[in-house]
């Protein structure tokens, strides 16, 4: 993974995905944490990985979406047209997880975004003053408009659910696509 600031250093000729892009990975978490989250926090690494996990895997919302709400057809579409998985996760012990998780916290945390603190046997994830302004200045943006749209659809859906549930309804609902899939795998559509 490399930063916006690094790229100058590789040659034009090779290939470049967002996906390869540190601040792509952090701005999304800073705004699921903005939006997803309570009052700026996420309880939870585990909460964290699912709620982007559903934001990152459409499809897999949809289906979870319409399987806690009676309200929800099962084939009504999240908000936002693309479809398409934007960064792959694995399969790790609790569910779905992206092995950049620490590198993109840190990366945060050092840059006065975020506060990380332990709270018994979990980890507390805070927006800093500096965070919440910075998540302001990214919602502006237009491009971020779909991501925000998006992430506002699976904080009404599950942004009151524990960490633990979110990961038994990942289990309950793709157990082949996740609960089979062996250790590392990149889960797919």
């Amino acid at each position: 993974m490399k930063s916006l600031s690094r790229l100058g250093t590789q040659p034009a000729s090779l290939p470049l995905a967002a996906d390869d892009i540190l601040e792509f990975h952090a701005a999304r978490l800073l705004l699921l944490v903005k939006i997803c989250g309570t009052a700026g926090r996420i309880d939870g690494l585990t909460k964290m990985a699912k709620l982007d996990f559903f934001t990152r895997y459409p499809d897999f919302f949809d289906v979870a979406r319409a399987a806690v709400s009676k309200s929800e057809a099962p084939d009504a579409p999240a908000v936002g047209a693309d479809r398409a998985v934007e960064a792959s996760m694995v399969r790790h012990h609790y569910g779905p997880w992206d092995k950049r998780y620490y590198h993109v916290l840190a990366h945060l945390e050092a840059k006065q975004l975020i506060t990380i603190t332990k709270e018994k046997k979990s980890y507390q994830i805070s927006l800093t003053e500096l965070g919440k302004e910075s998540t302001e200045r990214l919602a502006e943006r237009p491009s971020f408009a779909p991501l925000i749209a998006r992430l506002k659809t699976v904080k009404s859906a599950f942004g009151a659910k524990s960490g633990t549930y979110l990961k038994d309804l990942i289990y309950r609902l793709f157990d082949a696509e996740v609960g089979k899939r062996e250790m590392g795998r990149v889960i797919q559509k």
